[in-house]
């Protein structure tokens, strides 16, 4: 799991994403109240935030890493506790679905 800050180029993508959240869930089409999981959102980078253009993935669909954001024992206790709630919470979330890749 990479930290909030990575920037990453997605397979078959030609602009940089800078990594804004992890394990967003959102709600889905069919029923709100169902959640709908991705690894990460994103922004184009070096733009930042337009809220309209969020982008949303996962780790398989990263190519490259070319910055890794900032780490510290917050960040390595935080990771270690989304572990463990991700092998309890996981199989109860559906996976969303990746439509393409990006400019």
């Amino acid at each position: 799991m990479l930290p909030i800050g990575s920037i990453v180029y997605l397979r078959e993508g030609t602009s940089k994403l800078m990594i804004l959240n992890r394990a967003p869930i959102l709600p889905s089409e069919e029923n709100q109240e169902e959640g709908i999981w991705y690894d990460y959102s994103g922004c184009f980078y070096p733009q930042g935030l337009n809220p309209a253009k969020v982008y949303y993935f996962y780790e398989e669909n990263i190519d490259k890493v070319v910055f890794e954001g900032f780490k510290d024992e917050e960040e390595e206790r935080f990771q270690e506790l989304f572990q463990d709630w991700l092998q309890e919470e996981k199989p109860n979330i559906k996976k969303g679905t990746i439509t393409g890749p990006m400019e």
